[in-house]
Order: C-alpha cells, then sequence, then structure tokens
C-alpha cells in the first residue's frame, strides 16, 4: 500500500493524527495532501455541516462549546472549524482551539481545528473547505463552521453549511441592520445569545417582524427561519438550538432530500469554482514573476503610462487569446 492510501485508510478508520498531519499540510498547500483529498472526497457528504457566523462579540464560540457539549451526550460525533482572524505578525490564527474550547480537547468524540482568515473575509477559505471534507470522511456526524464575524461579507457561509445559524445579541442595532443588508437572507435559524439583558425581547420581535416581510417573498412551502434565544454561558437554550438544527435537517431531507441536494449542489458550485479562480490566479502569477513582466508593468504604472485596471484588462485579455489559440 502506498504513503497516500495508507493515509486515506488511517483518516477513514478515524485515526486523528492522521487527520491532524493532513490539515496541517493542506494549510501549507502541499501537493501530496491534495492528492489525499481527493481519494477522501467520494467518502464526504455524510455529515451535517452547521454554519455559525455572526458579528464579533455575540458568543458564537461559547454557543459552539455549549453545542459541542450537547451533541456528545447524544452520542453524537463532532468536527469543528473555527476560523480565526489572521495574526499580522505570524499569518496564523490568534485564538487557538485549545484556548476557545479546552475541554473538549481530551475528548476522542471531538476533533476542533483552527484556521486563519489569511486576509479572505468571506469568512470561509479554501483550506476550511478541504478540513470540513475531511472531518466528513472521518464519519464525524455533525461538523460545526464557525466564522470570523465580519457582518454582511460573510454570507458565505450558507454555500457550505447544510444549517446555517446567525448569532446577535440585544443591543447591537448596527447588528440589526447588518442582518436587514445581507445575513437574514441566508439565515435558517436566528439566535438572540445573551437574552438576558435589557432589549432582548425588542431584539426578538425585529426578528421575527423581519422574517415575516421575508415570507411574503418566499415560495410557498420554502423554509421559514426560526427565532430562538440562548444564555450560552449559562447552558440555557442550547437544547431548543439543537432542536431547531433538528428541524432543519427534516425539512431538507423530506420529499426524498431534494432540498438537501438542492443546497448540497450551491456548495460544489461555490468550491469548484473558488477552486478555479485559485488556480487561475496561481498559475497567471507564476507567469507574470517567470519572465519579469510584473516589475515592468509596476514600472509602468508608477510612471503614470498606464493604470492599474487598463493593464489587468491586458494581462487577462492576452491569457484569454492564449487559451483559444
Amino acid at each position: 500500500m502506498d504513503k497516500t492510501a495508507e493515509q486515506v485508510r488511517r483518516i477513514l478508520a478515524g485515526e486523528v493524527r492522521a487527520a491532524a498531519r493532513l490539515m496541517r499540510d493542506l494549510d501549507d498547500g502541499l501537493p501530496e495532501a491534495r492528492e489525499v483529498l481527493k481519494q477522501l472526497y467520494p467518502y464526504s457528504g455524510r455529515a451535517h455541516i452547521v454554519g455559525l457566523t455572526g458579528s464579533p462579540g455575540v458568543g458564537k464560540s461559547t454557543l459552539t462549546d455549549r453545542l459541542i457539549q450537547h451533541l456528545r451526550a447524544r452520542g453524537k460525533t463532532v468536527g469543528v472549524v473555527a476560523v480565526d482572524p489572521t495574526s499580522p505578525f505570524s499569518g496564523g490564527a490568534i485564538l487557538g482551539d485549545r484556548i476557545r474550547m479546552q475541554r473538549h480537547a481530551t475528548d476522542e468524540g471531538v476533533f476542533i481545528r483552527s484556521l486563519a482568515t489569511r486576509g479572505h473575509f468571506g469568512g470561509l477559505t479554501a483550506s476550511a473547505r478541504a478540513v470540513i471534507t475531511v472531518l466528513d470522511a472521518m464519519g464525524k456526524d455533525y461538523v460545526l463552521v464557525e466564522t470570523v464575524g465580519v457582518g454582511q461579507d460573510e454570507v458565505e457561509i450558507a454555500g457550505t453549511a447544510d444549517t446555517t445559524v446567525v448569532v446577535t445579541v440585544p443591543g447591537l442595532g448596527d447588528d440589526i441592520q447588518a442582518l436587514k443588508a445581507g445575513l437574514l437572507e441566508v439565515a435558517d435559524l436566528l439566535v438572540v445569545n445573551k437574552a438576558d439583558r435589557e432589549g432582548a425581547e425588542r431584539t426578538i420581535q425585529d426578528l421575527l417582524l423581519m422574517v415575516d416581510m421575508r415570507r411574503d417573498r418566499q415560495e410557498p412551502g420554502a423554509w421559514v427561519p426560526r427565532v430562538l434565544r440562548t444564555q450560552a454561558k449559562d447552558d440555557i437554550g442550547i437544547e431548543e438550538l439543537l432542536a431547531g438544527i433538528e428541524e432543519h435537517h427534516r425539512f431538507l431531507t423530506q420529499a426524498g432530500g431534494a432540498a438537501l441536494a438542492a443546497a448540497r449542489r450551491e456548495r460544489l458550485r461555490q468550491e469548484f469554482l473558488e477552486l478555479v479562480k485559485e488556480g487561475v490566479a496561481e498559475v497567471l502569477l507564476r507567469r507574470l514573476l517567470k519572465d519579469g513582466r510584473l516589475e515592468g508593468i509596476l514600472d509602468d504604472l508608477q510612471a503614470k503610462r498606464t493604470d492599474p485596471y487598463s493593464a489587468s484588462e491586458a494581462v487577462v485579455a492576452q491569457i484569454a487569446a492564449a487559451c483559444r489559440e
């Protein structure tokens, strides 16, 4: 058995050390890691992927920690992908998984991986999607994806998760505006965390009103987002949140699972196009660096002989012409 096949076998058997090594190699962009991922792909598609998103400070990490606790109490295995802001010094994740969910670190039924955004503000990177595939192939029942909070730009999580949970807290008027601007459109469940705070009822009513307004634009039979309240720190409302996640999963799998298939098709579309863009950009950059054209273009830009828009259009046109030959 060759090295790649052996690594695949170990990961499919649920070996944590082999999975951790592959995830590290994927994050580093090693070609051999991509080969392992290719062979793992046919074994993915069984886990229920839950995305948790929302503005910074709403308690996503605490909520994720409680979800792990309750899922493990039900005998479910859990994978966690925690996407953190990139450190400007090291390029790595500022918040490590040992800090955030330390009490689950020794549980063999839980695998937690922190990843840096590396300046990617859609919430997820290609390496994050790869890690989700690995956790899925390992046989995890649930994969929880907690993304860095960057407001309305973070709608990308909806293309990756089966169920998208948008978290807010009372008293954040700007947060509600962000929801209006985009996050509401992707939410399957809306959670008002820290619901013991003043203003919780007002926030809940605002969200219910927004859901009703959205319902008027929906097709008959479409999923209507649920509005839930939690106090994650005190372990209140977590069972209700899990019930909401399970209810949404049943909705997706009814009638032969047409809704789930459609959601996962969109995920494949997003991942495929992202990989194509990443690959094309890498090839193009190599060509520009190899023949010295990049420095010449920069010289022209600096001397105002051209502008960035015209220069980039010219390069793309040349590549397009080469592809037609």
